[in-house]
């Protein structure tokens, strides 16, 4: 199929999508749903529509994020139209809070790192510094940009690690024989390493981001260094699993591998500036328990400091993933307005949960997560998952915990990295034309379900040990 062709068929399947979507919203209104109250029929309207554009991209992921906002308001809040016919609507301004939630303040500050190590050319600088200690062999140079690509990822975006560093690497394969699967194994190694390290942090990646806030919503605080306590350790097993499994299938000719990394220090005073705002950042995070400052509130001081400082100008400001922020906000907003409306509890109910084990219920919830975000964002899978799964850990009367289900959606929103579509960073790799989507496939499969069986047994057990479920 031509480009010409796919462009055609792309631009025939976008308004279908639209068409879908009109249709989900307006179901409810004309179909009873048992149960269901006129605040929860609209709803279930908003969350339908949600999820066929989700699914279809008929308008970008963020867009639907800010239209499921404004819906929300003129359906279901008290400014919405018929009020007068909904009991206790929730207040408009619960809505437009979800742009200012303490989660996306966190992220906010999470970018603004990962643009300001960018723009003084911190991270390549120190990609260059711990690949030192890695030496020349070709096996253990991968392992070293696997090690670099996961910490990075664990306190940047995801996506902007992948592409800094399939920068340095595109030379190097370039340059490798033909034939070589070294080629496919060091565009491969990134990638996987990328979506690896984003589950080790609230910040690592948009589902963490979710999971984190919907639980602070519904009253379970789980602090940065709680996170990464309990998913560090297994981040760590994964690495090395992959790193193994890579070595395995992607052989090199050649067992020597010379990297040359074009990076400097840079020593001026903005430059000094970011360093110090990065370090007290992390730190803070790191030692939240301590000092008891919530993540959220350390995320948005690297936004004050760089701009009060000038050292984030306005170019700068543009260069923030601010779609991500907005599809963020969007999925909490829902999450406020299925709470909200009963919506929750209703499909909750649908089904006889009492009659399934509570351990299999969280596969469940994780293996769909998984389909989902196979094949659309995670975020947006997340954003679909977390209220209907929290909701039946909290008021279902299953005995799960809130936390369990929260981290396992996420975590296995995250772990979907077998196609190009299913993360930012398998999307970077694929384009470099250095890696086919059946290696993809093979791999990022495998890697996916070893990760989900990891944290299904190390996991639950820390969170206990923790006192934190």
């Amino acid at each position: 199929m031509t480009n010409l062709s796919v462009r055609s068929v792309s631009r025939a399947i976008r308004p279908a999508g639209l068409v879908e979507a009109g249709v989900a919203l307006v179901l409810p209104w004309f179909v009873e749903f048992p149960g269901l109250s006129e605040v929860g029929s609209r709803m279930f309207g908003i969350f339908l529509m949600a999820i066929v554009l989700w699914v279809t991209e008929a308008i970008p992921l963020h867009a639907t994020a800010t239209l499921i906002v404004l819906l929300e308001i003129l359906l279901v809040s008290d400014k919405a139209f018929g009020v007068e016919s909904i009991s206790d609507p929730p207040p408009f301004s619960a809505f437009f809070a979800a742009f200012a939630h303490p989660v996306i303040m966190l992220f906010l500050g999470g970018f603004f790192i990962a643009e300001g190590a960018a723009k003084f050319g911190f991270d390549r600088y120190l990609a260059k510094i711990m690949l030192r200690p890695f030496g020349t062999s070709t096996r253990f140079i991968m392992l070293g940009l696997m090690v670099i690509t996961a910490a990075l990822s664990m306190f940047m975006s995801n996506t902007a690690t992948t592409a800094t560093l399939m920068a340095v690497i595109i030379p190097v394969v370039a340059g490798l024989p033909a034939g070589d699967r070294l080629k496919t194994g060091l565009a491969l190694s990134i990638p996987i390493a990328a979506n690896i390290g984003g589950m080790g942090t609230p910040v690592g990646t948009p589902p963490n981001a979710i999971a984190v806030g919907s639980l602070g919503d519904s009253g379970y605080a789980v602090s940065f260094l709680e996170w990464m306590v309990v998913a560090v350790p297994i981040v760590a097993l994964l690495l090395v699993g992959a790193w193994w499994l890579l070595g395995r299938f992607y052989r090199s000719s050649s067992d020597q591998l010379d990297i040359n990394i074009p990076a400097s220090f840079d020593r001026s005073t903005p430059a000094m500036i970011f360093y110090v705002t990065f370090a007290l950042t992390v730190v803070l995070w790191l030692t939240e328990p301590i000092h008891g400052i919530s993540s959220s509130i350390v995320g948005f001081l690297p936004v004050v400091i760089l701009l009060s400082t000038r050292v984030f100008t306005t170019k700068d400001m543009q260069l923030i993933q601010w779609n991500v922020l907005w599809l963020v906000a969007g999925g909490i907003a829902l999450g406020i307005g299925v709470g909200t409306s009963g919506l929750d509890d209703w499909l909750v109910s649908r089904i006889d949960w009492t009659a399934i084990e509570p351990g299999l219920i969280i596969i469940v919830l994780a293996l769909i997560a998984v389909a989902l975000s196979t094949v659309i964002s995670n975020s947006a899978a997340t954003n679909l998952l977390m209220p209907i799964g929290l909701s039946l850990a909290i008021s279902g009367g299953l005995g799960l915990s809130p936390i369990l289900v929260a981290f396992f959606i996420a975590i296995a929103a995250s772990s979907a990295m077998a196609l190009p579509v299913s993360t930012p960073p398998n999307a970077i790799a694929y384009s470099t034309g250095a890696v086919k989507t059946t290696d993809m496939a093979i791999v990022g499969l495998a890697v996916g379900v070893v990760s989900l069986v990891l944290f299904f047994l190390i996991a639950p057990p820390i969170w206990s040990l923790l006192g934190v479920t």
